[in-house]
């Protein structure tokens, strides 16, 4: 095995909203005295690293259906996922002190759902069934409303009936390609006219697609970083692996196996391995996992 040469993507990291969330919940954590203990409705991020640094800060995670045992000056953080209209009836009835991280581009979509439900459309989701965003979208799009995960899904969902005007969303970090692969299926089964498909994918999000695909295939090796539960990580990562049959999920350095590297590359020709990862993802995650690797390999240059 010969030389490495790491670089780490530009664009991989936090999203926006993911930043926002994190800024705000650090700094509710920060003011001494703490007015009361802080808990996140559900991981505030699918990254069990990042997580744990949270954790020794003082944040909680908690859940719906725990809200009633939390003490009564307790804060609840809605992430940037959302929520529903039921769970800040909740928050309301035991009083606690609310603070609403919601992405903005979340809440848009939200909104546009609940308008499409007003209208008396059928709304269509394409989306990861029980994602925390897309229940909390379910939650403003009536009871009549269907989520479909993948084109598999369509035959069985129930969902053609003549004369029903039909909108179709997009959870915001899906994939586009897979999102467009939707539209033309349902654009070929209902009636001319009858469906209307609406661009809610993620702006900073769908751009990552086309840069993560010439990341990987730049690239000898790409290690792919992000928590196990990431439905953004599952998606980019087997983007990465499309184009890159040397891609590798890792959620941290010690499950790197050196014989990844390990290509065949003679004499002074380095390796070349992209660290990459998802919208929830730490930056400060990718560079100890390139510093690692550096550190642990002497054949290691680093490009930063």
């Amino acid at each position: 095995m010969g030389k490495l040469k790491i670089d780490i993507d530009s664009q991989s990291g936090f999203c926006a909203g993911v930043i926002r969330a994190i800024s705000t919940a650090e700094k509710e954590l920060s003011v001494e005295p703490a007015p009361g203990k802080l808990y996140s409705l559900g991981a505030i991020v699918h990254n069990e690293m990042e997580l744990r640094r949270l954790q020794t800060m003082g944040l909680g995670v908690t859940s719906v259906d725990a809200l009633p045992s939390l003490d009564g000056n307790s804060s609840v953080l809605i992430r940037a996922h959302g929520e529903p209209p039921a769970t800040y009836s909740l928050i309301d009835k035991y009083g606690y002190r609310l603070i609403d991280c919601t992405c903005p581009v979340v809440l848009k979509l939200q909104k546009d759902i609940a308008a499409a439900a007003g209208r008396g459309s059928r709304v269509i989701i394409f989306g990861k069934k029980g994602h925390a965003e897309v229940l909390g979208l379910l939650g403003h799009a009536g009871p009549d409303a269907v989520v479909v995960e993948s084109s598999g899904d369509i035959p069985q969902a129930g969902i053609l009936r003549a004369g029903v005007r039909y909108e179709l969303f997009s959870q915001t970090t899906k994939s586009p390609s897979e999102y467009r692969e939707i539209a033309s299926i349902l654009e070929g089964l209902l009636p001319e006219g009858s469906l209307t498909v609406h661009d809610t994918i993620c702006r900073q999000v769908s751009g990552r697609h086309e840069h993560l695909s010439a990341f990987a295939a730049a690239h000898d090796v790409i290690l792919f970083v992000s928590g196990g539960e990431s439905s953004n990580g599952k998606v980019l990562c087997n983007l990465c692996r499309e184009v890159n049959q040397r891609t590798y999920h890792i959620t941290q350095f010690s499950e790197i196996q050196p014989s990844w590297f390990d290509i065949g590359k003679g004499g002074d020709v380095p390796v070349t391995v992209g660290v990459c990862g998802a919208t929830s993802t730490p930056r400060w995650l990718l560079s100890e996992i390139a510093e690692n690797l550096a550190d642990k390999f002497s054949f290691c240059t680093f490009a930063g």
